[in-house]
């Protein structure tokens, strides 16, 4: 078990250089953050305006297939609003009685490329909508995660695609004993979520 915890340990660790290694793109493309605004510098800015495509010369370059697809690719929105609004509140109602710490929406949910100057409003909204749904997704996995480890803290017995980022706390399939002996401190167990805190 040790090994599997020193494993997570030095990926915690590189996710946490990766990102500081993303921030420091900031020099690379003349740009700085300011709280939740993201500010480029005057010339920069300028030549992003004289590089963007326009929307009749966008549209005209598009594959019609791409065009026939967009309804049904903007219809998931309806869903996804729905989805947000349902999640939201279950995390607001349950996770206080459950004595689970909220997942801060902010943090998941992030929508700034649409400040970019050399993006066209097509291309704006498609930002906006893709930082929006990826954003939810991560959201909801992270409230899913931390109901599940309320609720059903045990791995599964089949290989998982993906596992979510509190998995590794779960307990053994089949061991019924570690089971009974650690389900109401797992309950409990969300001390590292500190360390998940971005800028921590």
């Amino acid at each position: 078990m040790n090994k599997l915890q020193d494993i997570i340990g030095e990926i915690r660790k590189l996710e946490k250089e990766l990102l500081k290694e993303i921030q420091r793109k900031e020099e690379d493309f003349f740009y700085k953050i300011k709280g939740k605004r993201v500010y480029f510098e005057t010339e920069t800015k300028k030549y992003h305006k004289k590089i963007v495509t326009k929307i009749h010369t966008y549209i005209l370059n598009a594959s019609i297939l791409y065009i026939l697809t967009a309804p049904v690719v903007w219809l998931c929105i309806i869903p996804a609003i729905f989805m947000d609004l349902a999640v939201s509140s279950f995390q607001f109602t349950c996770f206080k009685v459950y004595g689970i710490p909220r997942v801060k929406r902010s943090e998941y949910i992030v929508i700034d490329r649409h400040s970019l100057s050399y993006l066209n409003l097509i291309e704006k909204a498609n930002c906006v909508y893709c930082g929006y749904f990826n954003g939810l997704i991560a959201y909801i996995q992270e409230i899913a995660a931390r109901t599940e480890q309320f609720w059903c803290p045990i791995k599964h017995a089949r290989k998982l695609g993906s596992v979510h980022k509190r998995y590794h706390k779960f307990i053994e399939y089949g061991d019924y004993r570690e089971y009974h002996e650690k389900l109401t401190g797992l309950r409990k167990d969300y001390i590292d979520l500190k360390e998940d805190i971005p800028g921590s």
